[in-house]
């Protein structure tokens, strides 16, 4: 991804709706008029215009997906529906993906009613029970019926922006019926700070019975908020700690002064509380004083956020035991994700040599995942990276079962009229009833319809039949081979990015205009196309495939020149752009171990970018060389600030 355009979602979540690969199937004169119309009843529902969906509606009576016409049909004036109308859709398409999807708009409309008997009724049916509002909404139900719940909350409610009605009139009924102490209710607090959440942050101080304004300016306008003092009450406290937090953003400095100006007002805890938040805001920036700050937050309450990065500090500053205790501190689903337990099971080694029985025992845990910190983790029980036999083939019998497959079928539909969250969700739903002989029929379905971003979703999901040629494919090798040879690029290297940046879907296009397999901003288009002497470059031939590979690849190479040759420091700048890297790569005093550099990149976004390309890349360089390859090898060591760098845009 260019420089410019970070946004949530890098694979496939900030592709255009309408990017797709798949060709349309050639229709009708009257199908195609039907097509169009359908698309005018999908825009209705888009926009709860529940006269115009009426009246689309209406000229679709034989229309061949008949399930979704109802859907568009029904969703605009949900709120407005009897109980009989929703349930006889529900009746008439029990067992579909769209089925599930108006039971989930359904249950949000109960919740928010606060009609339990029909939600306690549909809840059960759920099938993808993937809605955090639905989830609160869940506890609260309990919760009205006197149930203790405030430890399931405790695990869901993590993440103040996605909140909405449910999750804060959870929350609300939590404090009333005290479930909620005071302690948890600080906790809310200080998330909403962290998250800049200004609507749950007003919300939560209301509760605690503080200013909503001073609540909502310690997270909007910190400034303001400290200049009015800390104030007299323990809620009061937490408030000004929260703007220290959020001002700390901006200016390490004047926070750490009002703090230490500050420190006799406050508690012991509350001073930790000041520094792990004074920490965290130093570590996103990587500045030099985060590791000190850590150690003067000991002590100090942890969001999961903070846990984590108070590890990746210590890492940087190679503290094997604070890196310990700290992943041992985390809540066991955290502590045993893949990532902390590598990097716990490093520590061990580190601390007892490299035969640590436990540590080896961990990475064995998560060895057989194909992904970043599992091929480290074989690589640390010496073995590299292969790739494993493949299965056979799918068989002719095999291919025409999925092929016949209803939900299969409507996705392709789907597909062609370049509608893909809805094609997703249909294949989807159909792949929770496969099994690995199906799933890899279905990759090959997907495969010869071009729609290779399916297949290698569905691909990846076997765990004991594979074919890495759907999981890592290699399209357009014609184009792409000779223009990584002419410019000495390593292949499985382009491969790998382009994988992670667009699932090879041709036309995908971003919400801020990056285009393509390569996902090439306009205004780097333009820049590397007058370097190259491609003089009638103009933004409409960024669609094409050839054009897009080029002056992808071109940049690449830029920027890998410009971090001395590091694929894992180009990579990163691929994502967040030459000017960040190089601001994180100053904040280095010494060589340090790639892996580490990636697991400590302050951008969630580029930190997950470099870890999957990286680890694609090694998996393409085993796949095209039919020979183990190095993870670790590949991934370096990173230095700092190089002698080659330039100002790439």
């Amino acid at each position: 991804m260019f420089p410019s355009k970070l946004f949530a979602g890098a694979i496939l979540a900030g592709i255009c709706w309408l990017a797709t690969a798949a060709p349309a199937t050639e229709r009708a004169p009257a199908a195609r008029a039907e097509d169009d119309t359908f698309l005018l009843l999908r825009e209705a529902a888009r926009h709860d215009d529940a006269a115009k969906a009426d009246v689309h509606s209406a000229r679709l009576a034989h229309y061949d997906i008949p399930s979704y016409v109802d859907y568009y049909r029904l969703k605009p004036r949900l709120a407005q529906a009897s109980s009989g109308e929703i349930r006889d859709f529900l009746h008439r398409y029990e067992g579909s993906a769209i089925a599930d999807r108006m039971r989930n708009d359904w249950l949000l409309e109960l919740g928010r009613r606060r009609d339990w008997v029909n939600f306690d009724q549909q809840l059960p049916l759920f099938v993808l029970a993937d809605d955090l509002q639905v989830k609160c909404y869940a506890l609260l139900s309990r919760a009205t019926k006197g149930e203790q719940v405030a430890d399931q909350a405790r695990s869901l409610l993590l993440n103040p922006p996605a909140y909405g009605e449910g999750c804060a009139a959870l929350i609300d009924n939590l404090a009333q019926q005290r479930q909620f102490s005071q302690e948890d209710l600080l906790v809310q607090l200080r998330l909403a700070g962290q998250t800049h959440a200004t609507g749950p942050s007003r919300r939560t101080a209301a509760l605690l019975g503080a200013s909503e304004t001073r609540s909502a300016q310690a997270v909007d306008v910190p400034a303001l908020a400290m200049a009015r003092g800390i104030g007299a009450s323990r809620v009061e406290h937490e408030i000004y700690l929260v703007a220290l937090g959020r001002m700390a953003r901006t200016s390490l400095k004047l926070a750490a002064i009002a703090l230490h100006r500050n420190a006799p007002k406050l508690s012991a805890q509350e001073q930790a509380i000041g520094w792990s938040n004074m920490a965290l805001a130093a570590s996103l920036s990587l500045a030099p004083e985060a590791y000190e700050y850590w150690r003067k937050a000991n002590g100090a309450p942890l969001t999961r956020e903070a846990m984590q990065w108070k590890t990746r500090i210590a890492l940087r500053h190679g503290d094997w035991k604070l890196v310990r205790s700290s992943i041992e501190a985390m809540p066991a689903r955290l502590a045993n994700d893949a990532t902390w337990t590598y990097w716990r099971a490093r520590a061990m080694q580190a601390e007892s040599g490299p035969q640590h029985a436990e540590a080896l025992e961990m990475y064995r845990r998560i060895a057989d995942q194909n992904s970043f910190y599992g091929q480290l983790a074989m690589e640390e029980l010496g073995q590299l990276v292969s790739i494993p036999a493949p299965a056979p083939a799918p068989t002719p019998g095999e291919l025409a079962r999925v092929e016949a497959n209803p939900g299969l079928q409507r996705a392709l539909r789907f597909f062609g009229m370049r509608l893909r969250p809805e094609g997703t969700r249909e294949w989807n739903w159909e792949l929770r009833k496969f099994d690995e002989r199906e799933l890899l029929a279905a990759a090959e379905l997907a495969r010869r319809n071009e729609i290779l971003d399916r297949m290698v979703n569905t691909s990846e999901r076997t765990r004991s039949l594979f074919d890495y040629t759907q999981r890592f494919p290699a399209p357009h090798d014609d184009i792409l081979h000779p223009t990584t040879r002419d410019l000495g690029l390593d292949k499985a290297w382009v491969y790998g990015l382009i994988r992670q940046e667009s699932r090879f879907i041709t036309d995908a296009s971003s919400s801020v205009g990056a285009s393509g397999l390569m996902q090439v901003m306009p205004s780097t288009g333009k820049y590397v196309a007058r370097k190259i002497g491609l003089s009638d470059f103009v933004h409409s031939m960024l669609a094409d495939l050839r054009t897009n590979i080029v002056l992808g690849a071109n940049y690449l190479n830029m920027v890998l020149a410009a971090t001395d040759g590091s694929q894992t420091l180009a990579t990163a700048a691929y994502n967040a752009g030459p000017g960040r890297l190089r601001s994180w790569r100053k904040s280095l005093s010494e060589p340090m171990e790639g892996a580490i550099f990636a697991e400590t990149i302050p951008f969630t976004e580029t930190r997950v970018y470099v870890k999957n390309v990286m680890a694609n890349a090694t998996n393409y360089a085993a796949l095209f060389e039919n020979k183990p390859q190095s993870l670790k090898a590949r991934l370096g060591q990173v230095s700092p600030r190089g002698s080659r760098e330039t100002d790439l845009p």
